[in-house]
């Protein structure tokens, strides 16, 4: 038992000394014991690009719909029966061309009595101013037959009047679009003959939010897109002060230019809206990360060599690259290697290639 304690005591003597003996030979060699198998950390390496910010005009395509300029009804002015119907559906009529004819009722006899009135009137004033003028005649006398002739005049343009009534014409330039009333149909005044519709200028309509309002003026350029094909520009023409109580937007007023009645109502487009100009930088669409806190935007490396994050808004969209304003001009944007770095930590850079 004595041996078996002893021989343990030695062993754990030579143990020490073996391990001791190591050290010893580390120091005598200039090596620090802790660091002996310590190998130095190098910052990680990201490439990053210099920001340039420049004006970037903002473009927002939005759906809507083509809308007849002026669509109005052409209705009888007076009673009769339609005598005579001169358009249909798809008419094309001028300002003033006669649409309908309505029954005489007496108005072209009315007519030709007030113009037997009017001369013979005119024949008494022109007789009695030959005696006042011979002085056979008061000149106080003239002045009634000189009421008389006027009176007889007017009797006559009220006359014409209700006889042009019988004519139904068109109010404006434009297609006729649907026509209620048919041959030989008695009509009243207001009812409904045709309604026509001005195709040029044609509008497209949009709905704006009120967020994106402040960024239209009248007399922005427009693009429209037609969903059957075909595009044109369009300036923006008037921009509503009213929201809608249901959408809370504000309605645009694109007006096409459409001399030959190409573009019809109704027709499904695509409105590009092209609003003020903001500072915007641009970068790859793979450049943008997302902080912590769940905010868009890139990772930078400042003068320090030190990783910090820049929020971001999106300025334009497209298919490689994006516009984003937020970013100082100058800063090192990082573009490969942003999502394996964070915020505070060193790293080492290398200058890429900026975006084209």
């Amino acid at each position: 038992m004595l041996w078996s304690r002893i021989t343990a005591v030695l062993l754990v003597v030579i143990a020490i000394a073996w391990i001791a003996s190591g050290q010893i030979g580390k120091k005598e060699a200039g090596l620090p014991v802790a660091a002996s198998t310590q190998v130095d950390a190098k910052p990680f390496a990201v490439t990053v690009i210099s920001a340039i910010v420049e004006p970037r005009s903002r473009k927002l395509t939005l759906s809507g719909r083509t809308e007849a300029d002026v669509r109005t009804m052409a209705v009888a002015r007076t009673n009769g029966t339609v005598t005579a119907l001169n358009v249909r559906r798809g008419s094309i009529v001028q300002a003033g061309d006669i649409i309908a004819v309505l029954s005489d009722e007496a108005r072209e006899s009315n007519v030709a009595q007030a113009q037997a009135r009017l001369e013979q009137r005119q024949k008494e004033y022109d007789a009695k101013r030959l005696l006042v003028e011979s002085g056979n005649l008061a000149k106080l006398n003239l002045a009634q037959f000189e009421a008389d002739l006027k009176g007889a005049q007017a009797q006559l343009a009220q006359a014409e009047a209700e006889r042009d009534r019988g004519m139904v014409r068109a109010p404006v330039a434009g297609v006729i679009n649907e026509v209620p009333a048919n041959l030989g149909q008695s009509l009243q005044p207001g009812a409904q003959v045709a309604e026509v519709m001005s195709l040029d200028p044609m509008l497209a309509v949009v709905e704006i939010s009120e967020r994106k309002l402040s960024g239209v003026k009248v007399g922005d350029r427009a693009d429209v897109r037609f969903i059957g094909g075909g595009e044109v520009i369009g300036s923006v023409r008037f921009i509503s002060n009213r929201a809608s109580p249901q959408t809370r937007t504000y309605r645009i007023d694109v007006s096409l230019s459409n001399p030959n009645g190409l573009i019809a109502d109704g027709v499904t487009t695509e409105v590009s809206l092209y609003l003020a100009a903001v500072d915007a930088t641009k970068v790859a669409r793979s450049a943008l990360t997302f902080s912590a806190e769940g905010k868009l935007g890139v990772r930078a490396v400042n003068d320090n060599k030190t990783v910090t994050f820049i929020p971001v808004t999106l300025v334009e969209d497209q298919a490689d690259y994006l516009y984003v304003a937020g970013i100082a001009p100058g800063s090192k944007i990082i573009v490969q290697g942003q999502d394996f770095v964070k915020e505070g930590q060193i790293v080492e850079t290398v200058i890429g290639k900026a975006s084209s």
